[in-house]
């Protein structure tokens, strides 16, 4: 509580300020004229400390991150938010709030409570929860908010895309190089224009290294439940084996988990998505298509820039994996053809198509 002292008043005149309200003391005899410069100052003060109540009500406002469907421990999108959340809590200390998703129905539920609390920004992660953003951001106008993987067009909302095209390009490139018997495979999640944006250019990196491989490709499922389906993602990478794949790319939230027990199993290779993956079978892990979802979160945490932002290879925002768990998978020749594609990418030589901009993968 503050509280402020203004300048003495003449003798029999008395003025008195405490905290935010006014007080005119009993007794108190009022001369318009005479008092009014006092009255003004008492109304300033007022005014001024309403102003730093509301500063520091801003001040306490904490970041609130909304997972998507498939879990915040789905080793994939989900959990890379989580990390970039972690990250700005451990760097300042500061609490945050946040939610998992179980059904469809929460979305909106989970958001307008975060609103509720006055939680600022408030981090939608997921296509899947634009249309429910877009209606609570206008029913909170004074709070910010920012949404992953889709855009939202209002003046209180950040959207950050990602060119996936960019990094899945690369890693179907180093399928393509790895492979032994020249057939690629691709698993994705959900079915949506999204995920065939990484398939189209997996396809596309792929036949830029070997123009003779045959990709063969496969969705889970048409609901949000195809993220998190281990046992079909390990179902669709078995009959893939079987057509003489030998290299799988799997976008597939927690169903990719299915995919890569399945090709540790087969003695086969797979690629990760979104988070680096390379860890969870080191010497059947190809490589991850990195998506800087945790460094979104975490600028996001700090402060929003209401428009679009879009995070590609030049930027950091996608990219593909290489540490000790896979470094002996990827000969120095293979890296040297991904990393020269890679400035290519970036200088413009090389164009990626993007599914999203009309619903084709054409290259």
């Amino acid at each position: 509580m503050f509280d402020t002292a203004l300048a003495a008043p003449k003798p029999g005149k008395t003025l008195a300020a405490r905290g935010p309200g006014l007080a005119i003391l009993p007794g108190s005899y009022i001369h318009l004229a005479g008092d009014l410069d006092h009255m003004k100052h008492a109304v300033l003060a007022a005014i001024g400390l309403t102003c730093l109540s509301l500063a520091a009500t801003q001040a306490r406002a904490q970041p609130a991150v909304i997972y998507d469907m498939g879990g915040k421990f789905d080793k994939s999108f989900n959990e890379a938010a989580y990390n970039g959340a972690e990250r700005w809590k451990k760097e300042t200390g500061k609490p945050y709030l946040d939610f998992e998703i179980a059904n469809e129905a929460q979305r909106e539920q989970a958001m307008r409570r975060m609103a509720d609390k006055g939680a600022s920004p408030v981090i939608g992660v997921g296509f899947g929860q634009g249309s429910t953003m877009e209606k609570v951001a206008k029913d909170f106008p004074k709070l910010q908010f920012a949404i992953i993987d889709s855009v939202v067009k209002l003046p209180n909302v950040e959207s950050v895309v990602f060119k996936e095209q960019e990094g899945s390009f690369l890693v179907g490139m180093m399928a393509a190089l790895a492979s032994k018997t020249g057939k690629v495979g691709f698993i994705g999640g959900m079915d949506i224009p999204l995920i065939r944006k990484f398939q189209c250019g997996y396809e596309q990196g792929a036949r830029y290294a070997n123009p003779k491989v045959e990709v063969s490709a496969n969705m889970t499922g048409t609901t949000p439940s195809a993220w998190n389906d281990p046992t079909r993602g390990s179902e669709l990478a078995k009959a893939q084996f079987a057509k003489g794949v030998d290299v799988i790319f799997a976008a597939a939230g927690g169903t990719g988990v299915g995919v890569y027990q399945a090709t540790k199993d087969a003695g086969k290779l797979a690629i990760g998505v979104d988070s680096n993956q390379n860890h969870l079978h080191p010497g059947t892990m190809l490589t991850s298509m990195v998506k800087r979802v945790d460094v979104a979160v975490y600028s996001l945490s700090k402060k929003t820039t209401p428009g679009v932002t879009v995070l590609g290879l030049k930027e950091g925002g996608v990219d593909y994996a290489m540490d000790q768990y896979n470094d002996k998978l990827v000969s120095a020749d293979m890296r040297k053809k991904v990393d020269s594609a890679k400035a290519d990418i970036i200088s413009g030589k090389i164009l990626v198509a993007d599914y999203m901009a009309n619903n084709t993968c054409k290259f």
